[in-house]
């Protein structure tokens, strides 16, 4: 909890709230904003032209409180730069932060940024964000690396990371800065508008402070019967709105002067979005794929020699390496494998006719000469996962990477299985890692079914902490392995539960996991409905 504020403190924040027929959670965002105290000088919450009764609902709340204002927009947009350009223009208070109707600030966050902000005299206070997935409830906080302890940064220049964070809703803003500089989002229906108006934020060079504190909760409805833009994917024009938005967050930045917080943009395309992008490449049809292929060799094509200066093993770069060398889609699920994260170079490993290290056969050029220097914890490292559902057996192959994890000494392997949506939940064990005749290192061991089922039915996660000879440690996940008798469905009779129902699978990133549902209940839920998320 955080104190209450000072008087002066005290109506210091405008709170811009947008939404677009989302009656069903915008009461929830308002009541979220106005209860951050007295800080809140008003609510302008801006209907981009709704038709679901949200305009009415809003007013209603107007009418019992009276720091909401609500600002109706004539016609739709069709985008969030400007609901929000809208609010920014009415806000009267010395700071400024955004809302979108279908998530929360959670309580004490105003109070979190407007004392880091008050004290430091910064011009931008940012907080963390955690990505809530609903219904589950699952958490997973957004670039929680800049956000770990206080700091001020006196430029953005000097936190080339600061990049990464392309939101704009977990931070807290001076009006007079955004309107001094003329900061503003692109109007109309512009995808991916956060990663622009915060490029210009950067551009701007204002004093920032971070704090630790969460300041937004990101509410991830996926199975939505309509996707928000960065959850829609289904077309190719959503990556070339995200690739259009990139490329003129490293226009505005290169324009004010700031080559490495440009060159920090395109990295960051590499490591993130690309890789994003790659990992569900395979789940489109052939058409999408050509598609999406051409148009990122394209974008990919812009880069010039100082952004490919990186690391040409890392594995942004190295994905835009196999992309640019191949003019057709090629080895899509190797691709994604090594998109994943942790990373994961899976076999067959080439070597070029002199013996350096290559991507494969048929693309020599693309050399991986860094690679087997790389320390352990950078390896991308591949885990073949067996599991076959009849045994209960999960069986690991760790495999060679030209010589490197050889010299590193695989030791023992703690296998990891974490419930993907009740944090903290993990069984966990300690199995040798034994050398095969094959140059791999292998180790077997049960799947804890009944353990599992009494811990919790729902997804389950495998990650591996890999140990070495000399005490180092690199946790991955591991790679799915498909064929007969493999990822099937299976019911196994249980003492306890009487029915344990476990189906094996690969997540997007190619990883293996587990659904598992145990007793009559969970099974007659199964077959009077929801029999095809278990079926392959």
């Amino acid at each position: 909890m955080h104190p209450d504020p000072s008087p002066a403190d005290a109506g210091a924040v405008s709170v811009v709230v947008i939404g677009h027929d989302d009656a069903a959670h915008v009461a929830d965002a308002v009541r979220s904003a106005l209860g951050q105290g007295p800080a809140v000088r008003e609510v302008v919450a801006v209907d981009d032209c709704s038709t679901d009764g949200s305009a009415e609902l809003l007013e209603r709340l107007a009418a019992a409180e009276p720091r909401l204002r609500v600002v109706g927009l004539p016609v739709n947009s069709g985008g969030c730069g400007t609901p929000r350009n809208t609010g920014l223009d009415a806000a009267a208070a010395p700071y400024v932060m955004f809302l979108d109707s279908d998530d929360v600030l959670p309580p004490g966050a105003v109070y979190a940024l407007l004392a880091a902000a008050r004290e430091t005299e910064a011009q931008v206070t940012g907080g963390l964000c955690v990505r809530r997935e609903l219904p589950s409830g699952r958490e997973v906080p957004w670039e929680p690396a800049l956000y770990a302890s206080p700091a001020v940064v006196a430029r953005p220049a000097d936190r080339p990371r600061l990049v990464r964070d392309t939101l704009s809703v977990n931070k807290l803003y001076a009006t007079d800065f955004l309107r001094a500089h003329g900061i503003r989002f692109p109007d109309g229906r512009f995808p991916y508008e956060d990663m622009v108006f915060t490029a210009r934020v950067w551009a701007a060079a204002p004093r920032v402070a971070l704090v630790p504190d969460r300041v937004y909760v990101w509410h991830v409805r996926r199975a939505a019967p309509r996707l928000s833009i960065s959850l829609d994917r289904t077309g190719v024009d959503n990556w070339r709105a995200r690739t259009h938005a990139c490329r003129t967050a490293h226009t505005i930045l290169l324009d004010a002067g700031g080559k490495g917080l440009a060159r920090a943009v395109r990295a960051k395309f590499l490591d993130h979005d690309l890789r994003m992008y790659v990992r569900e490449l395979p789940l489109h049809d052939e058409a999408y794929r050509r598609a999406w292929w051409a148009h990122t060799r394209a974008h990919l094509a812009e880069y010039d020699a100082a952004d490919r200066s990186g690391d040409p093993a890392a594995p942004g770069m190295l994905l835009a390496r196999v992309l640019l060398a191949s003019p057709e889609p090629r080895d899509l699920p190797r691709l994604r494998e090594l998109a994943a994260r942790p990373s994961r170079l899976c076999p067959p490993y080439a070597r070029t006719a002199d013996g350096t290290p290559c991507w494969s056969e048929e693309l020599p050029e693309v050399t991986l000469e860094t690679l087997p220097e790389r320390p352990v914890r950078l390896l991308p490292l591949a885990v073949d996962a067996e599991l076959r559902a009849r045994t209960r057996l999960l069986r690991l192959r760790l495999h060679e990477l030209y010589g490197a994890v050889g010299r590193a000494g695989p030791v023992d392997a703690e296998v990891e299985w974490r419930h993907r949506d009740r944090a903290g939940l993990v069984l966990r064990r300690t199995v040798p890692l034994r050398p095969a005749a094959d140059g791999a290192w292998t180790a077997a061991t049960p799947v804890p079914l009944e353990r599992l089922a009494a811990l919790g039915t729902g997804a389950w996660d495998l990650r591996l902490r890999l140990r070495f000879r000399d005490g180092a440690t690199r946790t991955v996940s591991a790679h799915a392995l498909t064929g007969p008798g493999l990822l099937r469905p299976r019911a196994t009779p249980s003492p306890h539960h009487g029915l344990i129902l476990v189906r094996p699978y690969a997540t997007h990133g190619g990883a293996l996991a587990l659904r598992v549902a145990a007793g009559p209940q969970d099974a007659r839920r199964l077959l009077t409905g929801r029999l095809r998320r278990w079926l392959p």
